[in-house]
């Protein structure tokens, strides 16, 4: 049961990257603060894996293609999904997207039982189809919404199924590495995911658009806390990952939905509709059957 402690604690260090990460749009777009999440983060990464590293002596890792294919398809699919989640944020608010992101559940677990195998059972699937009715409910435009507030629903929506994908990666990865070691595979597979993106996105921000870069290396302050939440919090989910099939892990990591709530209310006050809640109501109930499941 070692997966629900990493995710429980994951939640709430992802909610405060996030956070920082959206204070960083504004200078340095979505993009820039894309950038933050995995350069920032990857001196922190490097000393948990070589911690964990030091107390797991007989640990024999395989670099095997099945490895690399995992780790290099999580590691696009998770640049992307954050891109997109921070658009989404800056049209339907930090606490709506943070909800709208959850669509990784139902998409992580359809992925996981055609790619892996994973079965969650028939009370794990009606909590996946719970979860996805309370999804829609909350994605659903009002009739007084924006049409920039629907474009953040279906950004949401997509990064949901981006991360999907990103956790079905990673988890291929970390099984792949070595079986025997899920926390040390799980932290070997942040160093890598995370070197191949900061490299990628460097080289890619400093052709297109070096203005990011500029004020990403001016917000450093800012920058490192959102490195350090990041690491940690990808830590504790790679780790829930290599223990446990991704739908149950998203299913518990939904504790964020609340805390994010609180957090978009306190910092950038933010209010939810009725409706909202309700959605968020009905996806706490199908998140429970799916982690029980």
């Amino acid at each position: 049961m070692l997966w629900i402690l990493l995710t429980a604690v994951a939640a709430p260090l992802q909610v405060a990257r996030n956070a920082f990460q959206r204070g960083l749009t504004d200078d340095a777009g979505p993009w820039g603060a894309t950038l933050v999440r995995f350069l920032f983060g990857l001196p922190f990464s490097i000393a948990i894996f070589a911690a964990v590293a030091a107390m797991t002596r007989d640990a024999a890792p395989d670099p095997s293609p099945r490895f690399w294919l995992g780790a290099v398809a999580g590691a696009i699919a998770q640049v992307a999904a954050t891109g997109v989640l921070l658009m989404a944020m800056r049209r339907s608010g930090f606490a709506v997207a943070t909800v709208l992101q959850q669509s990784a559940l139902p998409f992580a677990s359809l992925m996981g039982w055609l790619v892996l195998g994973d079965d969650l059972g028939p009370r794990g699937w009606s909590g996946v189809a719970l979860a996805t009715a309370g999804l829609a409910v909350l994605s659903w435009p009002a009739r007084d919404q924006t049409r920039d507030a629907f474009r953040g629903g279906l950004l949401g929506l997509a990064a949901g199924a981006l991360f999907a994908v990103a956790f079905n990666g990673y988890r291929q990865a970390g099984m792949a590495l070595d079986a025997g070691h899920p926390v040390y595979s799980a932290t070997a597979a942040v160093v890598v995911a995370q070197l191949m993106q900061s490299m990628t996105l460097t080289l890619l921000l400093a052709a297109t658009r070096p203005q990011a870069l500029r004020a990403v290396a001016l917000s450093w302050r800012q920058s490192l806390g959102a490195g350090f939440f990041g690491s940690a919090a990808s830590a504790c989910w790679f780790g829930a990952l290599a223990l446990s099939p991704a739908g149950p892990v998203r299913a518990v990591g939904l504790i964020e939905a609340p805390i994010a709530a609180a957090v978009g209310r306190r910092l950038f006050k933010e209010r939810m509709r009725l409706r909202q809640w309700m959605g968020g109501a009905l996806t706490t109930v199908g998140v429970a059957l799916t982690a029980l499941g």
